[in-house]
């Protein structure tokens, strides 16, 4: 949803539809190219501009994953990421391990947190196990154990 008191836009809205469509984790090229599926003169800059009001606002985050453009992803809390350095999946990693790290600079070291952004660069199961060419678009990793 756009943050309250956002100038709401058409384009704005289109731009955040577009995210929640394509399920996060996309790059300002990749919603361009979404968007000008249906509307093929919709401006690059527009999209552009609409991610910059929207991340301003808190609606959207904007996630640097390493190497490469920003991904964005609708704002929900803390993010923090594992992301695959071969298929480029990206994985949330569980906020209750980003606390006990802080808990453990804060009594072990005596340094107070005050923002933490947490990426873990590294090969996923799926890619350690099958050395195939990389996905054309990142996916997200199932964040659970496996046995």
């Amino acid at each position: 949803m756009l943050a309250p008191g956002m100038r709401r836009t058409a384009q704005r809205e289109m731009v955040y539809n577009t995210i929640v469509r394509l399920g996060g984790h996309c790059t300002a090229e990749e919603i361009t190219i979404e968007l000008q599926r249906t509307k093929p003169a919709f401006p690059r800059s527009t999209v552009y501009r609409s991610l910059e009001a929207l991340t301003a606002s808190g609606s959207v985050y904007a996630a640097h994953l390493g190497d490469g453009p920003t991904h964005y992803e609708l704002a929900s809390g803390d993010h923090h990421h594992a992301v695959c350095q071969v298929c480029g999946g990206v994985m949330h990693i569980q906020e209750e391990l980003v606390a006990e790290l802080e808990a453990h600079l804060e009594e072990g070291h005596r340094f107070k947190p005050v923002r933490t952004e947490v990426l873990v660069v590294g090969v996923c199961d799926e890619c350690s196990r099958n050395p195939a060419p990389p996905a054309s678009r990142r996916r997200v990793i199932d964040p659970h154990h496996r046995p």
